[in-house]
């Protein structure tokens, strides 16, 4: 086996009711005075907002509040959270919702346990991180795993830059996941969750020369999992025990767990922000476009890892190698289009992209050529350019 350090720190409440137990964990993890931390959709209409706040007030825990959290969180809320978390004096900060929610919360909490240094340097390292408040959160879209995560994700809307911040300080101190919660999701939303599920461990899978057996199996089983019940959670997004399995991959997917023992890459995540930053769409739509340009591009360096992929995660027996590395890739595609999610950049835009916009694409994606992408074949912005063009057809 590969040499590994696995640090999973986040309490898990699993189950139906379980928000209801949201003051007593504050108060367990030493809050006393939160900031609630949502956005203005279906967690206020559906009233679930309102009962976490009569949870917290039972337990003698005051809260102030921020709303208006978007797809794509804005580094500008999360400064705004900051300021209000310091005027209030805030101790922790509780995130209802999901992605982007819950990495606006720790944005929140980094700031705010730095007051007088500015949020993006802290985000983008020209200020050390070392302490910040805890976090919680109450899940309602399986999707970004961001509820046992050491990632959070905020756009810089001034500088139209979507960056990530990698940290134990984002291992979030307990999650709420009640399946129920995530009832009253768009079509689309679920979808889009189980593609970033997918994307979370592929993302770790597709690394050449470091595999551990163990790891595979857990990665391999997460992506069958996410495969059969996306597709019942798609149809019905009330059905409790497809809704269930989903919520529990996504945490698994992105707690580090399915890729232990091999080096991160997260090389599709890199051309999704580039498509975020610029075009504000759904995270998981942006991956779900490129996914299968990238692959096409890369799978040659590493095509036996692609082989035994299609060979365990969708059954395909294939002799060539070749051939069968490719069926995997179709068949991954071919799933993204079950869901109705783009395969495409026109898919996903309405329109082709002209070179100019395709070369900016490429050159937000590897930090104008500084950095060089993917972990089975260097991509430099020259690359990535060629796989945005394909994405492009």
């Amino acid at each position: 086996m590969q040499s590994f350090r696995q640090y999973n720190p986040t309490e898990i409440i699993f189950g139906k009711d379980t928000e209801k137990e949201v003051g007593r964990e504050v108060k367990k993890w030493g809050g006393s005075r939160v900031m609630l931390v949502y956005g203005q959709g279906s967690a206020v209409k559906s009233g679930l907002i309102d009962r976490v706040k009569t949870a917290l007030s039972e337990e003698g825990v005051t809260y102030v509040e921020i709303s208006g959290v978007q797809p794509n969180p804005r580094l500008s809320l999360a400064e705004e959270g900051v300021q209000k978390a310091v005027d209030f004096g805030v101790d922790f900060v509780l995130a209802v919702g999901g992605g982007s929610a819950i990495d606006t919360a720790k944005g929140i909490a980094h700031g705010a346990a730095n007051p007088g240094n500015g949020l993006w340097a802290i985000w983008t390292g020209k200020v050390p991180l070392t302490r910040s408040l805890p976090v919680g959160s109450i899940l309602t879209i399986s999707a970004a795993g961001s509820e046992t995560s050491d990632s959070a994700v905020l756009t810089n809307e001034a500088l139209g830059k979507k960056a990530g911040i990698n940290t134990a300080f984002n291992r979030p101190a307990f999650a709420i996941m009640n399946p129920e919660l995530t009832y009253t999701l768009p079509k689309y939303q679920v979808a889009c969750g189980a593609v970033d599920i997918m994307m979370h461990t592929l993302e770790r899978y597709f690394i050449p020369d470091q595999s551990n057996e163990m790891t595979d199996e857990i990665a391999e089983g997460l992506l069958r999992t996410v495969i059969k019940n996306g597709t019942t959670a798609y149809r019905d997004s009330t059905d409790y025990n497809a809704m269930s399995e989903l919520m529990w991959c996504g945490s698994l997917s992105h707690n580090d767990i399915t890729g232990l023992g091999r080096a991160k890459d997260f090389c599709v995540h890199k051309f999704g922000h580039a498509l975020g930053a610029k075009f504000d769409k759904a995270h998981g739509a942006t991956l779900s476009a490129v996914w299968g340009s990238w692959a096409k591009y890369v799978y040659k360096e590493d095509t036996a890892r692609f082989r035994h992929y299609g060979q365990r995660v969708w059954g395909l027996q294939i002799k060539d190698a070749e051939e069968a590395a490719l069926a995997a890739i179709e068949k991954t595609v071919a799933y993204f289009k079950s869901l109705d999610m783009p395969t495409s950049l026109p898919e996903l835009l309405g329109e082709a992209q002209s070179d100019e916009v395709l070369n900016r694409l490429a050159l937000d994606a590897t930090m104008n050529n500084t950095i060089k992408l993917s972990k089975i074949k260097e991509l430099d912005a020259s690359d990535v350019y060629e796989i945005y063009k394909e994405a492009n057809n």
